[in-house]
């Protein structure tokens, strides 16, 4: 378990659209780009093995912007292509708050970060008192069918209510702004109700790039 006093003040960025990492869930990363295979070289040579996960986003003339807060996961598995490729897994540490790009020699992007506000993500798995499961169950059926998306009832069903959550937040394909208001949620229960509202507009046939502008 890593400790607050253990996260570093400066962290190595994977800018990925739509890709939504969450504390304490896992996501799967298929890396083949020379900066990041750099990038992964270097984050397995550290104490922590951290990578921030940030959704980019286009700024003015073209320039390449980031959100001001992602999350960084620890580098639990990995392995080796044949032709020199990685798979791995980062699980879920702390969302961070970006304070300034570093500049360095790295083909990669670093940033100073700071990790005040998210002490709750070092913490044990949240709770969602208000979830109402038989709806969200209702209304991710109907989704599912609408999107021709299939998925294990059986374990949704018996899932934990973060990990319910949090897997339908990263899971469901929503557009890069929505996923970003699900990272930014301060709670447990706050996220359920932005992914209830992302899933009822979206069967409503609306644009998800809409919803939360």
């Amino acid at each position: 378990m890593i400790r607050e006093s253990d996260l570093p003040e400066t962290i190595p960025l994977f800018p990925l659209p739509g890709a939504l990492l969450l504390p304490r869930a896992r996501l799967p990363l298929h890396l083949f780009e020379p900066r990041y295979l750099a990038m992964l070289d270097d984050v397995l040579k550290s104490p922590t093995r951290l990578i921030g996960m940030i959704q980019p986003f286009d700024g003015p003339h073209g320039t390449s912007r980031l959100h001001s807060i992602g999350c960084a996961g620890r580098v639990t598995a990995f392995s080796e292509t044949e032709d020199g490729r990685y798979m791995i897994t980062l699980s879920g540490v702390s969302r961070f708050r970006v304070v300034a790009e570093v500049e360095g020699f790295t083909p990669y992007r670093r940033c100073g970060v700071s990790w005040t506000g998210f002490g709750r993500d070092l913490g044990p798995a949240e709770k969602d008192p208000g979830l109402d499961r038989a709806s969200l169950m209702d209304l991710l059926e109907r989704f599912f069918h609408d999107r021709g998306l299939s998925t294990d009832w059986d374990s949704m069903k018996d899932a934990d209510d973060e990990l319910l959550i949090n897997s339908l937040s990263m899971l469901c394909p929503f557009g890069h702004e929505d996923k970003q208001a699900l990272l930014e949620a301060p709670s447990l229960s706050t996220r359920r109700e932005t992914l209830f509202t992302l899933i009822e507009f979206a069967m409503r046939g609306g644009d998800n790039e809409e919803i939360m502008q």
